[in-house]
């Protein structure tokens, strides 16, 4: 079963900047100023989050800077300083057919071609070379191996992702 949240973690509220209101934003998207592209914000803790919207935005620096709806004062700007921004799961794009976000692929079991089931991806994460998959192996794993690091490799490693099961199927040695 997929884990995927609801909600997405896009960015944080920095400091006050100014006194009319703005703030520094720390944008976690690819593209700086990626995250004016999703609107409202969910402005706060997971559970506790008040929706946002914003007026206004600009680059300052190497950074960026925006003026909230309700955000009126340094002091408005001060209250919410440090909170996360994140996003209804529905506002991303919707993607190809063989196209994933790695939100979906955590969760799902990870079987050879020969029908080993080497565990659940615990998480992805970028090198150099490829993304890759921490997979936490099974409790009873036949090879003493706790967690396996595959390639996110299309066609070459990974052969199969069906949503529907829940299960991705992998050429890769469990040995490894």
């Amino acid at each position: 079963m997929s884990h995927a949240s609801d909600t997405l973690v896009m960015g944080k509220i920095g400091a006050p900047y100014g006194v009319k209101g703005w703030v520094k934003i720390t944008s976690y998207t690819d593209e700086l100023d990626g995250i004016f592209s999703y609107t409202p914000w969910l402005v706060g803790q997971e559970g506790n989050a008040k929706e946002i919207v914003v007026d206004q935005w600009r680059t300052h620096n190497k950074g960026l800077v925006a003026k909230l709806v309700g955000v009126e004062t340094r002091d408005d700007a001060e209250s919410i300083k440090n909170l996360n921004i994140s996003i209804k799961a529905q506002q991303l794009p919707q993607l190809d057919g063989d196209e994933f976000y790695w939100r979906e692929l955590v969760g799902m079991q990870v079987v050879t071609e020969q029908g080993y089931n080497l565990g659940v991806v615990k998480e992805l994460f970028e090198t150099g070379a490829n993304d890759v998959m921490l997979i936490k192996a099974n409790l009873k794993d036949a090879f003493g191996q706790k967690e396996r690091m595959v390639p996110y490799l299309i066609d070459q490693v990974v052969k199969q992702v069906d949503r529907e099961a829940k299960t991705i199927q992998v050429d890769w040695d469990p040995s490894f």
